[in-house]
């Protein structure tokens, strides 16, 4: 545990512009993640989850509040200072995989790296390593189009910790999956919060939301008190 947390939100709102009326999105949200914690965050759709997953994740800046990432205040940074941020300590997984479709699965992991500047010699050993990481040394050259949807994401994992991110983020990562490749990915996360990454998971899959060490429930744009994952 660190002074300030890894991250640490105060008051966050988010309020989107439309041509009818603005939506608020998230209202006075406040939280605080420690390295090392594993959170899961669940609520109906449209309360805010993946709002409120790509605010931590610095995708998009808070219309009001505070957040701080590593001690940093992440509304005092420049687009390419929140860029640089992303690529070097935040890893991101998806619901559809965002996959490249036209580089092959080394390539989609390798490419994060080359982004940030790590020497291809480094490169090349940190792919082979997370591939083998998360099981795929064998699927090395092929193309999302060849693999399954487990595969797929069993890749999407391996890019996301391609730069060794502090965070971890997944929004709703078992949610194209059946039910057997929906359980590798959760051991695969289970894995990867026992190697040292905050986790931070959106899902609906209460399987998935009991292995967090803290649950939140969303509701509205707020979080509501939170507690165990249902039994």
């Amino acid at each position: 545990m660190t002074a300030d947390g890894l991250v640490e939100a105060r008051d966050l709102t988010k309020v989107f512009p439309m041509p009818a009326r603005a939506v608020t999105a998230l209202s006075g949200v406040s939280l605080r993640i420690d390295p090392g914690d594993y959170v899961a965050v669940s609520g109906p759709s449209g309360c805010g989850k993946s709002t409120l997953l790509h605010l931590l994740g610095c995708v998009e800046p808070p219309t009001g509040g505070s957040l701080r990432f590593e001690g940093r205040e992440v509304t005092a940074l420049s687009d390419a200072e929140r860029s640089r941020l992303r690529l070097l300590r935040i890893g991101f997984i998806f619901q559809r995989f965002f996959l490249l479709p036209m580089l092959t699965a080394w390539e989609n992991v390798e490419l994060p790296q080359g982004e940030a500047g790590v020497p291809r010699a480094e490169r090349r050993r940190r792919t082979a390593e997370l591939l083998a990481y998360v099981g795929l040394t064998d699927r090395a050259d092929h193309r999302p189009a060849q693999l399954s949807g487990g595969e797929m994401q069993r890749v999407a994992i391996a890019r996301a910790l391609a730069n060794r991110p502090a965070l971890l983020l997944a929004d709703e990562p078992t949610g194209e999956l059946d039910e057997a490749s929906g359980r590798q990915i959760a051991d695969l996360l289970d894995r990867v919060h026992d190697d040292g990454s905050a986790v931070v998971v959106v899902t609906h899959d209460l399987e998935l939301a009991r292995r967090a060490g803290r649950w939140l429930r969303m509701r509205d744009g707020a979080i509501q008190p939170d507690g165990e994952p249902p039994r």
